[in-house]
């Protein structure tokens, strides 16, 4: 009689413990899904907004309209295209975790190789299909077995974690890191493309812990409670702006360097490395997972970094233009290419191709070069013979 009660207590608490933890798994993935999708879709507008943007600046250049490129509906159209991609990102790292939306950045360039056969009529080869082949297998590992670890994102627990000694240790490391990179730059002018995209991959680590935290506080404001009276609020958005022009800063540096194609691959390697790994020590994306799911997470991000890598390879380069003419000549045959002289001269200080520059002198250069004169001793011989011919002759 005594143990009836307390065993029908017991019945009565087991339903309320076993079901609330398949409610917040299936929430936490659906949650993943949602940003997962936002972050695709996201890269893919943008991919297609730096597409039109570009459409309509060689649609200028090759036609004779004097309107800038910013008077054009293309353009707008795309800069509005590229608005509405970045929301869609940023509103990606509010439901999923930062280490599984980082690398899917790659979208981009499946995106742009795609666009490329589509509108451009690009001819590809087996090893271009096989490389992005390569890019969508490593982005669906991503998803499919990336960190499930979901946090609310109030003021309270970004300080609590902005103040942890592993990330402490972490932004210490990164500083040191990013200090000796950039006195190598600056004082030693060590030009290197590894150091630039350093550089760039070391503040777009800060850049995307702000932004997921920006991103998580609006989230939160939007469901529970305003977050924006929170100072940290603030703080996370200037480091965010001003991360995001230094990036830009260096990127240009580095573009006027080195080839657009190899540059868009190693820095997507470079800033998806670095960002998991702030995601990870921040955030604690991989708290809660097994070692399974990390392994092939793992081998997702390397399998995704080979294709990428492939597709900007296999990019043909474009021709650098020739002012003038190259003939190859005959072997032993001596020529001015021989000593590095052009054979259409540059006079004067502005370029002129096929035709002489305004402030050349015509007499100087029309002057007929005369025979050195050697000095001779005054002799009675003449300075030829004469010949005599008879009629016989």
């Amino acid at each position: 009689m005594e143990t009836g009660p307390g065993s029908d207590l017991q019945l009565d608490e087991l339903p309320v413990t076993t079901t609330a933890a398949p409610t917040d798994s299936y929430s936490s993935y659906k949650d993943n899904l949602i940003g997962a999708l936002l972050a695709i879709f996201g890269h893919l507008i943008i991919s297609i907004a730096l597409n039109l943007q570009k459409y309509s600046h060689v649609r200028l250049a090759g036609s004779k309209d004097p309107r800038s490129y910013f008077r054009t509906k293309t353009w707008w159209f795309g800069f509005l295209l590229m608005l509405l991609g970045e929301t869609a990102v940023f509103s990606s790292y509010a439901f999923a975790p930062l280490s599984l939306i980082a690398p899917l950045s790659a979208v981009s360039l499946i995106a742009s190789s795609i666009i490329g056969i589509i509108f451009i009529k690009e001819k590809w080869k087996p090893k271009e299909f096989f490389s992005c082949g390569l890019a969508i297998v490593g982005t669906y590992l991503l998803i499919t077995f990336g960190p499930n670890s979901h946090e609310k994102m109030t003021g309270e627990n970004i300080v609590k974690h902005l103040v942890s000694w592993p990330f402490l240790l972490y932004m210490l490391v990164e500083i040191l890191a990013f200090c000796s990179l950039l006195y190598y730059y600056k004082q030693k002018n060590a030009n290197y493309m590894i150091i630039i995209l350093l550089l760039v991959a070391l503040l777009g680590s800060t850049t995307v812990v702000t932004v997921k935290a920006l991103a998580g506080m609006i989230m939160v404001s939007i469901r529970d409670t305003l977050q924006f009276g929170y100072p940290i609020f603030y703080i996370m958005f200037v480091c965010m702006v001003a991360t995001a022009i230094a990036q830009a800063s260096f990127l240009s540096q580095a573009s006027q360097l080195y080839d657009s194609a190899l540059i868009a691959s190693v820095n997507y390697i470079l800033c998806t490395t670095i960002a998991i790994s702030a995601g990870a020590v921040f955030y604690l994306d991989f708290r809660e997972e097994d070692v399974l799911h990390v392994c092939i997470f793992v081998l997702g991000c390397l399998i995704a970094f080979l294709g990428v890598f492939l597709i900007t390879r296999n990019r043909k380069k474009p021709k650098s233009f020739e002012p003038y003419v190259s003939m190859n000549p005959m072997p032993g045959l001596q020529t001015m290419h021989d000593n590095g002289n052009a054979i259409q001269p540059d006079f004067g200080s502005s370029f002129s191709y096929g035709a002489l520059a305004s402030n050349d002198s015509l007499s100087e250069i029309y002057t007929p070069a005369t025979l050195p004169v050697v000095s001779e001793e005054a002799s009675s011989s003449l300075p030829y013979k004469v010949l005599d011919h008879n009629k016989t002759e």
